[in-house]
């Protein structure tokens, strides 16, 4: 239908009915204040408009001889500056800054340090103040402390947590957080995630916010400082919003990480110390009959401790303690053992044992190194093992040919521990 310009469109009730009810996009209710200008101080709502939209069109026209009344751009339609696209225009500027949402609030921010020691293999955090955090309590205030996570790692073992600061919004921590057994390449591929949460006595604890830092940009040996806003955390993707076939191919690919990952599953760390000691060197300070025992010379071997050990109890934790063997071992008495660690992903043993044998003799020799999670009354679980000899490969034989090159020394290193065990006894 077209209607020449300057004649009245005449629309029956039919069209009437048929326009009122045709679908189209749904717009928000318009509120009184968008019947009115938003400017700037230094604008004009002519300068607003662009030039096709500031000439009166006829459509326009026709609407302001109708006596539209609702809208004052359109019966001020004849001074050619009131046009329907500004008034939809106004209406989605209006929903886009609403700013009444809890996304937009804002968390606060925090301020803490970094600082990686090769020599140690630690990675110190240093949690030094929050500014300005959202409440999260009836008085207005909240009781906040803060939890760092390695990601990716098992969750309890890379947990560490600050103590609580009581009603604040401000909280002063000054607290030093330590990992132990990270190494170059943990801080190239690991992230630390900083979460500070609202601890509550009668419920469950509630997430202010967190942030995300990738390791790899703090440098050995220099303390990195940060002052950032923590947020939201990212929002995970839903498996509704995909097809079927994507949810097949979805779900094909995580049975196959997860298979690979298995096979190459991390469960946790372990510093051993390793030192040859010549027939004719006796240690400074030991009994009479250690010394007798290391009078022909041999290999000591010492447990120092572990860290960020998988789980294997229903409590989150796991009972560990370590186990030692020098393969080939005909005469099955290279079995040494460490006692059991209560409750704890991080145990610290600072045993030592002592292996009588020659020089020669290490070239053939294997050591075999496993942790295990202690359980009364049934078998033992595996957590993890490690071998070191000349036949090893990556740290583990790297370790052995350092030991071998500095005889009397000792000689300390992280090892990543494995499900995998090629010929561990168990």
């Amino acid at each position: 239908m077209t209607v020449q310009k300057g004649k009245r469109m005449a629309i029956s009730i039919q069209e009437n009915m048929a326009i009122n009810v045709c679908p189209g996009p749904i717009r928000p209710i318009r509120q009184i204040s968008a019947y009115f200008p938003h400017l700037s101080p230094t604008s004009s709502f002519s300068d607003s408009l662009s030039p096709n939209q500031a000439s009166c069109p006829s459509d326009a026209v026709g609407a302001a001889g109708d006596g539209n009344l609702l809208s004052p751009y359109l019966a001020g339609a004849a001074g050619g500056r009131g046009t329907l696209s500004a008034i939809s225009r106004m209406d989605t500027s209006v929903e886009i800054d609403s700013c009444d949402s809890d996304d937009n609030t804002s968390l606060g921010t925090l301020e803490f340090e970094l600082l990686y020691e090769t020599v140690t293999s630690s990675l110190h955090c240093t949690i030094i103040r929050a500014k300005g955090l959202k409440p999260m309590d009836f008085n207005g205030l909240a009781d906040p402390y803060v939890k760092l996570h390695l990601l990716p790692g098992a969750y309890k073992a890379s947990k560490l947590k600050t103590k609580t600061v009581r009603n604040t919004l401000n909280p002063v921590w000054n607290e030093t957080l330590t990992y132990s057994g990270i190494t170059v390449e943990d801080m190239y591929r690991k992230t630390l995630r900083v979460s500070v949460c609202d601890e509550d006595k009668l419920t469950h604890n509630e997430l202010i916010g967190e942030s995300r830092v990738a390791l790899r940009r703090v440098k050995p040996d220099q303390a990195k400082h940060y002052n950032i806003c923590i947020e939201h955390p990212p929002p995970l993707s839903s498996p509704t919003s995909m097809s079927s076939a994507l949810r097949g191919i979805s779900c094909y690919l995580r049975e196959w990480e997860s298979e690979q990952q298995q096979n190459l599953e991390e469960r946790g760390r372990l510093l051993l110390c390793l030192q040859f000691l010549p027939p004719s060197q006796i240690l400074e300070g030991e009994g009479h009959t250690k010394a007798k025992e290391r009078a022909k010379g041999g290999l000591s071997v010492g447990v120092r401790r572990c860290a960020h050990l998988a789980a294997m109890d229903v409590n989150g934790f796991s009972d560990p303690y370590v186990k030692i063997y020098l393969k080939p071992d005909l005469k099955k008495k290279s079995k040494h053992k460490t006692a059991v660690i209560k409750k704890t992903l991080n145990p610290e043993f600072n045993e030592e044992f002592f292996y009588e044998i020659t020089f020669s003799e290490m070239s053939s020799k294997t050591l075999e190194v496993t942790v295990w999670d202690y359980d009364l009354g049934r078998s033992n679980d595996f957590i993890g093992g490690v071998s070191l000899g000349c036949h090893s490969q990556g740290d583990g034989l790297q370790h052995w040919i350092d030991c071998l090159k500095n005889k009397g020394q000792k000689v300390e290193r992280w090892h990543t521990l494995t499900n995998e065990l090629p010929g561990s006894t168990i």
